[in-house]
């Protein structure tokens, strides 16, 4: 079970690890709490499933889907997990998997299975970025739910730290890292960029339009390396709640020509590819799936110190890990921009970092919990 099926990294990582396992070994039912369609993302051998509806055909249809979701939401919040499973999942299961945290993993734990093997996966800080309030009662409904899952899964080390810090008696937690298809992606590689000379510095950042990803800081960034007389060009990749925000800051001061918002794309990796600089200047991660995929691609990359950045690149040596700070992610970025022999050195680095990513150990770890 997961909260949606597409627009994320870990709906991202969902999707790699269902492609690429034996389904011939598993009969997989795959839940979204919430209704939407990249069918085409997953393999055509899963049952997939959705609780809340969104699409009805008339608007009788759409009366009655959204009374439905209502009632839903009602048994959701004043009712125990036990009940909503009860009502809303269908089916007897060997091994029951939350892959995200919040509502997927209080539904899941309220399973009437007491036999199967429950796995929880946490994909974020919870510690620096507690968001899951909004799915439980209290903090002592969150502890008990995750005592429920016989494993609990993080991304990275500093995830699982991390999740201690905020829970400090749970004790059934591993890390797992996110698995990618490293094959797909290197597919993209540019083979010979041209050279820096008498052209933009190429800047892409990847993820979410929503405050964790730190995109408001971002923007004045650019703006103040503009205004210094750095040839740069910012593409951001994404969509969300902040997009009018961002799109007004651009507006407003006039960087149009500057930085680009082109809005969620499928397949980011050709983009990706023929940019010279990654950009994560998130405020919280668990595990960045772009900064793995922008190693795979060989791109140089400066990014704010979150959970999983140091086991990513190390201590600065396949990256600039910064301080969390709109200051120190500035001063990251401009020292990577006032040297094309740096931005070389670290696109260097990644090239050798990228072998640390094998896809079958990975799904091999992956397949030994369930």
């Amino acid at each position: 079970m997961i909260n949606s099926l597409h627009g994320g990294g870990a709906e991202k990582v969902l999707q790699t690890i269902l492609n690429n396992i034996n389904l011939a070994e598993y009969d997989i039912t795959l839940y979204s709490v919430n209704e939407d369609e990249p069918r085409d993302k997953y393999p055509e051998g899963i049952t997939i499933r959705h609780i809340f509806k969104q699409k009805a055909s008339s608007a009788i249809g759409r009366f009655f889907l959204k009374l439905t979701n209502k009632f839903k939401l009602f048994i959701y919040y004043h009712f125990s997990a036990q009940a909503f499973y009860r009502l809303f999942v269908r089916g007897i299961y060997d091994t029951e998997v939350a892959f995200i945290e919040g509502y997927a993993t209080r539904i899941i734990s309220g399973s009437n299975n007491k036999n199967s093997k429950k796995i929880a996966w946490v994909h974020i800080d919870l510690h620096n970025y507690h968001w899951t309030p909004i799915a439980y009662r209290n903090d002592a409904e969150e502890i008990d739910v995750y005592n429920k899952f016989s494993t609990i899964a993080c991304v990275s080390n500093d995830t699982k730290d991390n999740l201690k810090l905020r829970f400090p008696s749970l004790n059934n937690v591993i890390t797992i890292y996110n698995p990618i298809d490293d094959q797909a992606i290197r597919q993209h590689k540019a083979a010979n960029q041209a050279s820096l000379h008498n052209r933009p510095i190429r800047l892409i950042s990847l993820g979410r339009l929503v405050h964790q990803k730190g995109y408001d800081r971002l923007l004045p960034i650019i703006k103040r390396l503009h205004a210094e007389g750095h040839n740069i060009h910012l593409t951001i990749l994404g969509d969300g709640e902040d997009r009018l925000s961002l799109e007004q800051y651009i507006l407003e001061n006039k960087l149009s020509d500057v930085i680009s918002l082109p809005g969620y794309i499928e397949n980011p990796y050709k983009i990706m590819a023929e940019s010279d600089i990654f950009v994560c200047s998130s405020r919280s991660e668990g595990y960045s799936t772009a900064i793995t995929e922008a190693l795979i691609l060989g791109i140089a990359i400066v990014t704010t110190k979150c959970s999983g950045t140091s086991e990513l690149l190390g201590d600065n040596e396949f990256g600039i890990i910064t301080e969390n700070s709109e200051e120190a992610l500035y001063t990251g970025i401009a020292s990577l921009i006032s040297s094309p022999n740096l931005i070389e050195y670290y696109k260097q680095q990644s090239a050798k970092r990228s072998s640390f990513f094998s896809l079958s150990n990975l799904i091999d770890n992956i397949k030994e919990i369930l």
